[in-house]
């Protein structure tokens, strides 16, 4: 009497193919939605809601620009976040636009938005003017999502802190992920790319101080304006 072979099954082929979709997917929904939000930060990424009186947009309507709609009023704004203590960055930030007002930015960083707080600042500019880097670094993420549009995310030297520019028109030609930038080097240019209003071209900017794992997506929000001054 002969014994009955026992038959095998290969499941490696299966499971490498459900591992290859589930990586699609997430790939897709970050692209679609953005990455997961830095605390407290990107929720204001993209805003369509207006800076206050005390920001430049108010300025730049006197140049004959466009202006963001006023924010709508809310019963209950919510409580200013506090950021974190800025004495732990040691050098000074150079103006991502030349020529802005830095007391122009003062405040936005608290502004209320419909249902959080800015956590960034809004500068106007005219379509394709220069976005500089506001310090020396490393180009840490490229990324285009539908609410920030064209985005760059820059680690400083230390690799402690990023600085995000949003709603870029383009990037500077050649600029590469991992590359080295210069304090003061164009790295992009002013747009409305993702969900900015399409008649005030400006450039969402952001500081946020990164953790322990150094996720380029994920950190502590700082108020841009005194690193300015």
């Amino acid at each position: 009497m002969s014994r009955g072979k026992t038959k095998t099954i290969d499941v490696g082929l299966p499971v490498v193919a459900l591992a290859f979709v589930a990586g699609m997917l997430v790939d897709s929904c970050l692209r679609v939605y953005g990455p997961p939000t830095p605390a407290g930060l990107a929720r204001g990424i993209g805003d369509t809601t207006a800076p206050t009186a005390t920001t430049p947009a108010v300025q730049s309507a006197a140049r004959g620009e466009p202006r963001l709609a006023p924010a709508p009023a809310t019963t209950a704004p919510p409580a200013a976040a506090t950021p974190i203590a800025t004495s732990g960055h040691s050098a000074r930030l150079h103006l991502p636009i030349e020529g802005v007002e830095v007391e122009s930015l003062k405040g936005g960083f608290v502004e209320a938005r419909t249902g959080h707080v800015h956590e960034a600042v809004d500068i106007l500019a005219p379509r394709n003017t220069a976005v500089h880097a506001v310090e020396d670094g490393t180009v840490a993420k490229l990324f285009v999502s539908k609410a920030g549009g064209n985005t760059i995310y820059e680690f400083d030297e230390t690799g402690r802190f990023a600085y995000y520019y949003a709603h870029l028109e383009r990037y500077a030609i050649g600029l590469r992920e991992g590359d080295s930038i210069k304090q003061g080097q164009v790295i992009g240019y002013v747009g409305t790319s993702g969900n900015a209003p399409k008649n005030t071209p400006h450039l969402h900017f952001a500081v946020f101080e990164l953790g322990p794992e150094r996720q380029w997506w994920k950190g502590t929000a700082i108020d841009p304006y005194p690193l300015f001054r």
